[in-house]
């Protein structure tokens, strides 16, 4: 079997996403020793932020009159979606950034949609996914902040909604108490929803390696 796995921290060192997204990982791996586990980290190795449009404008554009720019783009989503389809599970690592999806995330989506195999069409019908993500502050229900997560609907809306993947969501707040002096009084909870978004890590992973 294939994992891919994709990972959208900005941060080299320290992210959270990445250590829950290791969790996974590592079950899958302990059930599927030496078996390939292909990666793309976006938040590092960033893709062109010029490449969606022209991407679209190539759609649009008789392939006889294709510009260098539109042949790259439509290389680029091509690629893209062969990672995706390549793979036998698929797990994403992507935080919130400013209230938001990733702009790299955003980026990744925008160009993955633009291939005809994945334009209007839920190709990763039943594929089994899961996507860790973390914010830094708490968003649920009666917190000052509730509602105002806006990256994972919208990530949850494009792997299981539109791409059709089988979608487990592993979500950690409060991520920066410990950073936030006015996080300060949260330190007790945020441990707590630390070990639990490990726990939750690890029986995916196991889950996954079941497979």
């Amino acid at each position: 079997m294939t994992l891919f796995r994709l990972d959208a921290s900005i941060r080299p060192e320290g992210s959270a996403t990445r250590e829950i997204g290791d969790v996974v990982e590592q079950e899958w791996l302990a059930a599927h020793p030496g078996d390939p586990v292909e990666r793309r980290h976006i938040g590092v190795d960033v893709l062109p932020a010029d490449a969606w449009a022209a991407a679209v404008d190539a759609s649009f554009t008789p392939e006889a009159e294709h510009t260098p720019a539109h042949r790259r783009a439509a290389a680029l989503a091509a690629a893209l979606v062969d990672e995706l389809l390549a793979a036998d599970v698929l797990l994403f690592a992507v935080p919130l950034y400013n209230y938001g999806v990733s702009q790299h995330f955003k980026t990744y989506s925008d160009l993955v949609w633009t291939d005809p195999r994945a334009h209007g069409r839920q190709f990763l019908e039943g594929r089994k996914t899961v996507l860790v993500t973390a914010r830094g502050g708490a968003y649920g229900e009666g917190t000052p902040r509730a509602g105002w997560d806006h990256a994972t609907p919208f990530m949850r809306r494009t792997l299981a909604d539109v791409w059709g993947a089988d979608l487990t969501v592993i979500e950690r707040e409060f991520t920066l108490v410990g950073v936030k002096p006015a996080f300060a009084d949260f330190a007790d909870l945020a441990a707590a929803m630390h070990a639990e978004a490990l726990s939750t890590a690890r029986e995916v992973g196991k889950a996954l390696g079941a497979l």
